[in-house]
């Protein structure tokens, strides 16, 4: 009888997961609307267009919840690099099915609370389409910057007493999920096709 090892389900898992998010590359992605976005990275699944004349980012990020009734976050973090001091978009299904956005600001590990963002936020929606849940937003982001600090994460609901957020697992590759985002990037997909 075969044993089972963690590490074997680990790095299955972590292909499951990464063959999902590299299904569709997301330069042949296309959103209801005829939203289009300049660029877009498949890892996190993320398209953005900048605007350099009032300082705004208009994102798309897609993300499959880690369970059914799950969650999935993007986030800017003006402060830091990782989690804490985040200011999250967070999407999940409500009891009918329809996916609502929030937003939420990270305090710290244990602290996140719903509530206004440090920046102005707009045009906030969120679709479910096969399989992923999509935040549309535009965020402001500081004048004359190049990079911001971005933090994505996926979860398994929300408790239906308090309305928090129920926590990620805490796996390596739920650790790893934040970087820069360059605002005007070079070597990603340009998904305006001239460059």
């Amino acid at each position: 009888m075969a044993s089972f090892s963690p590490l074997l389900f680990l790095i299955s898992l972590l292909a499951l997961l990464f063959a999902k998010c590299r299904a569709i590359p997301c330069s042949s992605q296309t959103f209801k609307n005829n939203r289009r976005y300049d660029y877009c990275t498949d890892f996190p699944i993320l398209h953005w267009t900048y605007n350099a004349s009032n300082s705004s980012l208009a994102v798309a990020f897609l993300a499959a919840p880690s369970k059914s009734g799950g969650w999935v976050a993007w986030a800017i973090n003006p402060n830091g690099t990782k989690m804490p001091g985040a200011q999250a978009l967070v999407a999940h299904t409500v009891d009918d099915g329809t996916p609502t956005v929030n937003t939420y600001n990270v305090i710290s590990y244990t602290s996140i609370v719903p509530g206004k963002l440090s920046f102005d936020v707009w045009d906030i929606s969120a679709e479910f389409s096969h399989g992923f849940l999509i935040i549309f937003a535009t965020v402001k982001v500081p004048e004359e910057v190049d990079t911001v600090n971005q933090v994505w994460q996926v979860g398994p609901g929300i408790n239906k007493t308090t309305g928090l957020l129920q926590k990620h697992e805490l796996l390596p590759m739920n650790l790893a999920t934040y970087g820069f985002l360059s605002l005007v990037p070079t070597g990603t997909h340009n998904t305006r096709g001239d460059g």
